[in-house]
């Protein structure tokens, strides 16, 4: 028996001392002092303080870590937007959301790593010794974490309204997860209650355990979520509207990206509509060219002018295409084929009523932003009259295929084109709605609602979203009940033949009640052992 318990400790050495190499640099295998779970936060203030620096620290720094990659993992939908941002403020492009996720990935699996050594030596009975390197990376993870949220706090504020949203997918397999670290958790914290010398230690150590894993036990009762329904009572699957046609694929606003979700069986095309200085409306979301097209090779010097203030032969000039197959905008784009390359590079500025013709052959809807003119331009004050006059008169296409946003002069549009789907870009009243003739709402998808989808949708008013295109959040709009969705990605959604997540009560009951008889189960063996 001697011989045994000698055998069991010589070969059990080597792994304490591997643990508390990697955690404190101490390779030697009899150099820490050993005391017993439950004794080693209590004994000394020194402990006192090794114990704070752990829990506050290691534990603060994890928690923050774990936030923001979980808000920016979700932020994906808007990297675009994150990288354009960008691009404005240092004048290059680069992937700036990627490099950002690559290393929220890589400090959150360091600390989380640190946490679980630190969890297995205290199993073990080990002082924690936290290294000095460990303490600066610890302090560095922490501080990037909480500057990082903060900023995008600060100036990506609707974020927090896309994690938001989130939950309602994510929320079933987050408290799988939970419940799963809290069993885990389960050893260690047993072994420090049984050990414990005093019943106070042990209520303090079991107690706040024992609340959480109630409180998560419970926290089912008040989720919500819309893909959580009963068989048949799913409705539609939403429309893809192209967001400047398939930018994934094709520069956008071009030709090109327009044929592209014409390929791929987008339903409507939407797109950016300015005026050039002598009248022809054209497809131009920026209000300069110099994200765009070629006009740094051509035009040094008038890279800052409003794209307005240009001619149409001087427009019409300028390569649109070169800039797409040069930045690569989108860090999920495939490669494209040589006769794709080619077609891009010589894609040229497209006029609204070029586009417009498109759209009519193909029976798709349009729906623009239409930009006014800036001062002094001759078209400042006649910029919606010079649009409905391309539109009515030079475009040909069927009234009823427009969903007219603009919302100035909104009577007057309604009188000389009563065809045209009024589309509304913001949530107003449904009596204020009805009195203006609105049969659509244009919203952001953070704005996203299934109670206020489905009041407007009772007044035979349809909802579109935008910008949606992660699946996930499509599959959360399609169960909210969204009539269309504006993407960046008509060639991926399109392949979805249901919603992601989708459950029944029945089966989400199911999965929830395994879930906690198993936990049970299992920590009350493990506080049995």
């Amino acid at each position: 028996v001697v011989r045994r318990h000698l055998l069991q400790r010589y070969e059990h050495q080597p792994f304490i001392s591997c643990l508390a190499g990697f955690y404190s640099c101490r390779w030697k295998r009899y150099q820490r002092r050993k005391t017993e779970p439950g004794k080693c936060c209590c004994k000394t203030v020194n402990q006192l303080k090794i114990s704070r620096d752990i829990d506050f620290c290691v534990g603060t720094a994890f928690c923050f870590s774990l936030l923001f990659l979980y808000m920016w993992g979700e932020a994906k939908n808007d990297y675009n937007n994150f990288d354009w941002y960008n691009y404005g403020n240092l004048g290059f492009w680069f992937l700036w959301s990627l490099v950002l996720l690559i290393v929220a990935a890589i400090l959150f699996t360091y600390i989380t790593l640190l946490l679980v050594l630190a969890m297995c030596l205290l199993a073990e009975g080990q002082q924690l010794y936290l290294h000095w390197s460990h303490k600066i990376g610890t302090f560095l993870v922490l501080g990037f974490s909480i500057t990082a949220l903060f900023i995008l706090s600060v100036l990506w504020g609707d974020q927090w309204k896309t994690v938001r949203l989130s939950f309602q997918i994510t929320a079933p397999y987050l408290h799988i997860g939970a419940i799963t670290i809290m069993v885990l958790l389960s050893w260690p914290v047993a072994l420090h209650a049984i050990r414990a010398d005093k019943k106070v230690v042990q209520v303090i150590i079991v107690g706040p355990y024992l609340a959480i894993l109630l409180f998560l036990f419970l926290i089912p009762l008040g989720m919500y979520s819309p893909c959580i329904r009963e068989m048949g009572t799913l409705g539609p699957k939403p429309a893809l509207i192209g967001h400047r046609g398939a930018p994934m694929l094709a520069p956008e606003n071009t030709e090109m990206s327009f044929q592209k979700t014409i390929e791929h069986r987008g339903d409507g095309l939407e797109t950016d509509v300015t005026i050039s200085y002598d009248g022809v409306p054209f497809l131009m979301h920026d209000s300069t060219l110099r994200r765009t097209t070629n006009i740094k090779e051509v035009y040094p010097n008038d890279t800052a002018q409003n794209a307005a203030l240009f001619s149409w032969d001087t427009l019409k000039e300028l390569n649109a295409g070169t800039w797409f197959l040069k930045e690569k905008p989108f860090s999920c784009m495939g490669s494209l084929s040589r006769a794709d390359q080619n077609q891009a590079m010589n894609q040229s500025i497209y006029k609204l009523s070029n586009f417009l013709r498109l759209a009519d052959s193909q029976n798709k809807l349009v729906i623009f932003d239409l930009y006014r003119p800036p001062e002094k331009h001759p078209y400042r004050n006649s910029w919606i009259n010079r649009t409905l006059e391309v539109i009515l008169n030079e475009s040909g296409i069927r009234p009823h295929l427009v969903l007219w946003l603009e919302n100035d002069m909104r009577s007057f549009v309604q009188s000389v084109a009563p065809g045209f789907q009024q589309t509304m870009g913001s949530k107003a009243p449904v009596e204020d709605l009805v009195m203006d003739n609105i049969v659509k709402l244009n919203l952001a998808y953070t704005e996203m609602s299934s109670e206020d989808i489905r009041k407007y949708a009772e007044a035979n008013i349809t909802t579109n979203l935008y910008v949606v295109n992660e699946p996930w959040l499509f599959s959360l709009a399609w169960c909210s009940g969204a009539h269309s969705v504006t993407t960046n990605a008509v060639h991926t959604l399109k392949n979805l033949s249901q919603p992601l997540f989708l459950m029944t009560p029945q089966q989400y009951n199911i999965m929830w009640i395994l879930t906690d008889l198993t936990s049970v189960l299992l920590i009350s063996l493990i506080f049995a052992l």
